[in-house]
């Protein structure tokens, strides 16, 4: 069951993510063409700032559930099993902590930009535009609970954890040879 909610999780936040990247790359676009025109799009660079925004905190969400963000994959691995357990879970605390700690200031910036807008565009409430803060906070600590399972099954294996640039390369291929390699 667990792993059936994090494959739906995960497909949602690609198609976000994915969505998010076309609307963007096709509002830079438009902009663009607009200003070879002559014209320029008022509200062009408040939303497109809104949109990287969005896109780095959704981003970041799907990030965590594939453990593709920036980690001590190696520093884990380096030390006993006995103490990978222990480290893993500290450092999940913090990030835990610190994503909901983020979550719960975001709520509060909400609340303080209540009847503000965008500038170019005044029918767009701020608030509509910064609840990335907390969603975005709220879906990364899903996307690292999500995760924590299978991180924590390799890192109590004898391999460790694996990471993203762990890439085996077979021994019998003839043109991996480190003496080829040399000059």
């Amino acid at each position: 069951m667990l792993a059936q909610f994090q494959e739906i999780f995960k497909k949602v936040m690609e198609y976000i993510v994915i969505i998010l990247m076309i609307t963007l790359s096709l509002l830079v676009i438009v902009a663009v063409v607009y200003r070879k025109m002559g014209d320029s799009l008022s509200w062009y660079d408040e939303v497109a700032s809104v949109m990287l925004a969005w896109l780095t905190y959704y981003a970041s969400a799907l990030a965590a559930l594939t453990r593709g963000h920036i980690g001590f994959n190696g520093l884990l691995n380096s030390l006993k099993p006995v103490w990978r357990g222990p480290v893993l879970i500290i450092g999940e605390f913090i990030v835990i902590t610190f994503f909901i700690l983020l979550a719960w200031v975001g709520l509060q910036v909400l609340v303080i930009l209540e009847g503000d807008s965008l500038t170019s565009l005044t029918w767009v409430p701020t608030r509509l535009t910064q609840s990335v803060i907390p969603i975005g906070a709220a879906l990364f600590v899903t996307g690292q609970l999500l995760s924590f399972p299978d991180m924590w099954r390799q890192a109590m294996s004898g391999k460790g954890i694996a990471g993203h640039d762990d890439v085996e390369i077979p021994d019998d291929d003839p043109g991996n040879s480190l003496e080829e390699a040399r000059p």
